[in-house]
């Protein structure tokens, strides 16, 4: 392979990686905790309901798991 085809197979995986982070992050922070969350609001965590939890701190646990995890798969 040149370097050239090296480089834009290299740019295609990680564009990928970052399209699937960014969809799961997505669908963490206004799925669940925007759009789902009427449907959520039975369940408890923590004495709070499961969207308002995803909406104030899942989702930014998944951001962070999402960062450990694009570091990981580099």
């Amino acid at each position: 392979m040149s370097d050239r085809q090296s480089s834009n197979a290299y740019w295609q995986a990680n564009l990928r990686i970052i399209y699937i982070c960014l969809a799961i992050w997505a669908l963490v922070s206004y799925g669940f905790g925007i759009i789902l969350r009427p449907l959520l609001s039975g369940i408890s965590v923590g004495g709070a309901a499961l969207g308002f939890w995803f909406a104030q701190q899942g989702s930014i646990l998944c951001f962070i798991a999402l960062i450990f995890f694009y570091t990981w798969r580099m």
